[in-house]
């Protein structure tokens, strides 16, 4: 039995993946005490319930009860233990999630009389940063269809594989908020010429055409790429036939938001290429943005 801890930013679309694991056959619970998750793993593994996932979402919404470092260090000691559980972190950009209130009319569990909208969406996004540090899937629904949506949930849970059987889960990340706990390997790219530098470059991302050309069409990252394609083509078979189904792939640079995005997107499309599965996720690239506005709000 698979067990899988769904959290994230409130709005970002908990809600609508626990109605898509649902339809998939999985086990949902929304909103359950930290203190009760090992509790209620226990119970599925003796009871008759015959189910291939269980979901269990958990987040502030349990006040007192949730605390996001305690809550990576359990599913630490659970899988110490023996188990199968796996993290899904779902997050949206700043903006996004303020339309989707305002569209439902509904109160952010962190906002209150003295507390705005943004203010909770920002305490939030702190709160739980170590659960998204340790996270094995990332899923940013910002600008995801409902289709693309449960096509990332179903390429992720449904059990399906890719031609040869490897799945890839790659992401980019600043190293000035720590290493990726969970990646199998790390790439440092902050030896490429950093785009932040550059006029009119800084405030934009490696999701941006300007940045990715800067970056990609730089002679030193070719070389660099073409060796790392290199090296991956050669280790991913010797991984697959060591048995290995997963493989976790991390690219940092500074920030998280420059180069090692830039970089992540390029290789995920040429991954994707020679028939792998591949997941992308950004860890830091929106707190990064939301470190640059705070610092123009404060000039």
């Amino acid at each position: 039995m698979r067990f899988l801890i769904v959290t994230g930013l409130s709005g970002a679309g908990k809600t609508s993946v626990n109605r898509y694991l649902e339809d998939m056959g999985a086990f949902c619970v929304d909103n359950l005490p930290p203190n009760m998750i090992f509790k209620m793993m226990e119970a599925f593994q003796e009871s008759n319930v015959r189910c291939s996932l269980v979901a269990i979402a958990v987040d502030v919404r349990s006040a007192d009860f949730f605390d996001a470092k305690a809550v990576s260090d359990l599913l630490d000691e659970i899988r110490d233990l023996g188990y199968a559980i796996e993290c899904l972190f779902l997050e949206a950009s700043d903006e996004a999630l303020v339309s989707r209130y305002k569209e439902t009319r509904r109160e952010h569990p962190l906002a209150g009389e003295s507390v705005s909208l943004t203010e909770a969406i920002a305490k939030e996004r702190e709160i739980m940063q170590p659960l998204r540090e340790t996270a094995n899937y990332i899923i940013d629904t910002t600008s995801l269809k409902t289709r693309e949506l449960k096509q990332k949930l179903t390429s992720i849970f449904s059990g399906e594989k890719s031609a040869d059987g490897m799945r890839i889960e790659l992401s980019s990340f600043g190293f000035k908020r720590g290493l990726p706990r969970q990646a199998d390997l790390v790439f440092d790219v902050r030896f490429l010429p950093n785009p932040f530098y550059i006029k009119g470059l800084g405030s934009h991302t490696g999701l941006d055409a300007d940045v990715r050309d800067f970056v990609l069409q730089n002679p030193v990252t070719a070389e660099f790429t073409s060796k790392l394609a290199d090296m991956l083509l050669f280790l991913l078979p010797h991984y697959q036939e060591e048995g290995k189904h997963r493989l976790a792939i991390a690219i940092g640079c500074t920030g998280g938001a420059h180069r090692s995005v830039a970089i992540a997107e390029w290789l995920g499309e040429f991954l994707c290429s020679k028939g792998y599965q591949v997941n992308i996720s950004h860890r830091d690239l929106a707190l990064e943005q939301a470190y640059w506005k705070n610092s123009q709000e404060a000039e």
